[in-house]
């Protein structure tokens, strides 16, 4: 086990979903000093959709950085769940969650970032994450395609994640954000045909951790 690796955590249940992320990750591991792994949490929910999911998972994502030895830690949920908590007991340690880590790379990338949501629910976590993190005034909105993390390979997901970010365009938006991890095959597909940039969550979190590492040697 390489203790220089940093570690993404799926804090979901669903194999596929973290096998998802696995294979979004490949070509940053190419350029990676360091290994990039990632594992789930098989006692967690299927997938978050609820407050009360991630509630729920927030221990179990700590459990899991105590038990498993990384340099850093990439929390793969969109509401990034257990990463506070994380922090207060690991502060050296770098921990970051992809929903954060999204919103802050969008930041670079044009004035006004809009979310497109798996649902309804999940809006309400991010208009919560925004408001926490004080940048209300650069948030255009999020817009849902009405789905699960489970779904998310689903043939006509690409369809309604156009019509999502036409809508979000609409509403201000010049930058797009995937709200869910397991929409990273997608990224290439959406930029291309909207023009715009398009950020998969755990690449802007890894390629972070990645730059958290390199300057801490």
């Amino acid at each position: 086990m390489h203790h220089d690796r940093i570690l993404v955590i799926n804090p979901n249940s669903s194999r596929r979903v973290t096998q998802g992320i696995d294979t979004a990750l490949d070509a940053m591991r190419v350029h990676s000093p360091f290994p990039i792994e990632v594992m789930d949490i098989p006692e967690a929910p299927a997938g978050i959709t609820l407050q009360s999911d991630a509630d729920t998972t927030a221990p179990l994502v700590q459990a899991a950085i105590r038990a498993h030895k990384a340099a850093a830690y990439g929390i793969a949920c969109f509401s990034d769940p257990g990463v506070t908590g994380a922090r207060e007991n690991t502060p050296t340690t770098t921990i970051r969650g992809i929903g954060e880590s999204a919103i802050l790379q969008a930041m670079t990338r044009g004035d006004r970032f809009g979310i497109i949501a798996l649902s309804h629910k999940s809006i309400l976590r991010q208009r919560r994450l925004v408001r926490m993190m004080g940048l209300c005034e650069r948030y255009a909105g999020s817009y849902p395609v009405e789905t699960t993390a489970e779904g998310a390979t689903d043939s006509m997901l690409l369809e309604r994640m156009l019509d999502a970010a036409a809508h979000l365009r609409t509403m201000g938006a010049d930058t797009l954000i995937m709200g869910c991890a397991g929409m990273a095959h997608f990224q290439q597909s959406l930029e291309h045909q909207t023009n715009r940039p398009v950020i998969e969550p755990t690449r802007a979190a890894v390629a972070l951790l990645i730059g958290d590492l390199v300057l801490s040697k």
